[in-house]
Formats: structure tokens, sequence, C-alpha cells
């Protein structure tokens, strides 16, 4: 079974209107070493973080999991995060509000969405929020790992998740 992942097209910032971290901007531009790649996901009652560290721990990525939007906020401001993977069913608070919170401040932070239910009403909220991709559950997490590697090519030059 592979997953449905739906790419969309992000919206380009200029450095000199950023009104966010100085470290994030010089991260983006810099890319990220092995030793330091970090990924903030959303909390689960399912076993999505587990998957997660089977993708992550082979290669040394560091896998972060937050409890709520809020929780997403303070660790992006203490951390070094190089993407999200935020749950549009989540519990919690919606991976659409949340993603809309992480860009108020962290506007190139690349951000990938879950969701059991991809209609064109979210795939437009998440394009106008400038989402990497949508991602349908379940999860096919070879297809996860794709998108992942994709992901950190085209924005860190990076290929450990090849």
């Amino acid at each position: 079974m592979h997953t449905r992942v739906w790419y969309l097209c992000g919206i380009l910032y200029l450095f000199a209107e950023l009104d966010c971290d100085r470290r994030y901007i010089e991260m983006v531009l810099n890319g990220p070493t092995l030793s330091e790649v970090n990924v903030l996901v959303s909390e689960a009652k399912w076993a999505w973080p587990e998957a997660m560290r089977s993708i992550f721990a082979p290669r040394g990525v560091n896998l972060l999991v937050a409890r709520d939007a809020d929780e997403f906020l303070n660790v992006i401001e203490r951390r070094r995060i190089h993407t999200t993977i935020v749950d549009m069913d989540w519990q919690k608070c919606s991976g659409l509000a949340t993603i809309k919170i992480i860009r108020m401040g962290y506007p190139l932070l690349p951000c990938i969405l879950l969701t059991s239910t991809a209609s064109k009403t979210i795939l437009d909220k998440a394009l106008q929020l400038s989402v990497f991709a949508v991602v349908d559950k379940p999860v096919d997490m070879d297809d996860l790992r794709t998108l992942l590697n994709k992901l950190f090519m085209k924005k860190y030059g990076c290929d450990i998740f090849r």
C-alpha cells in the first residue's frame, strides 16, 4: 500500500522581511550536520512515535514529541528543529491550527501534515500555510522516508533519509 502525498508549493520569503529567530535562518542557509538533525512530531495515542523512531534511530536523527501547540513552540524556541510532522486529527489541537501558530514565528520551518481525510478544503488551507506535503493516513513508512529525503535534499542538501 502506498500513501498518497500532496506536494504543495510554498511561498518564498525574503530574509529582509523575516521576523523570526536568526538561528533558524542560519540553520536553513548552512544546513544541518548529521549529529544535530531534529524532527518534531505530534504526540499520538497510536504507535506513531514508535514507528517514527524506526526511521530516525538508524540515521542518528533526534525525534522530539510535542503534546500540544504550546509545547511545539517551546521546543522550536529551545532546539534547532529541521522539520515538523503534525497530525491533522490530533485531539489536543488541529494540525492546521498548530502549523498556523508555527508559521507566525517560523515561516520557513518545513511542516508535513498527516490526515485521515485529505479534502480540498484541507489541501487549500495547507497550501496557504506553505505546508511541504500532506500525507494520507495510515502512513506508509517507506513513502514517508522517501518524502523526508526529498524534503531534506531540497531544503538542506542532505540525503540522510535515503
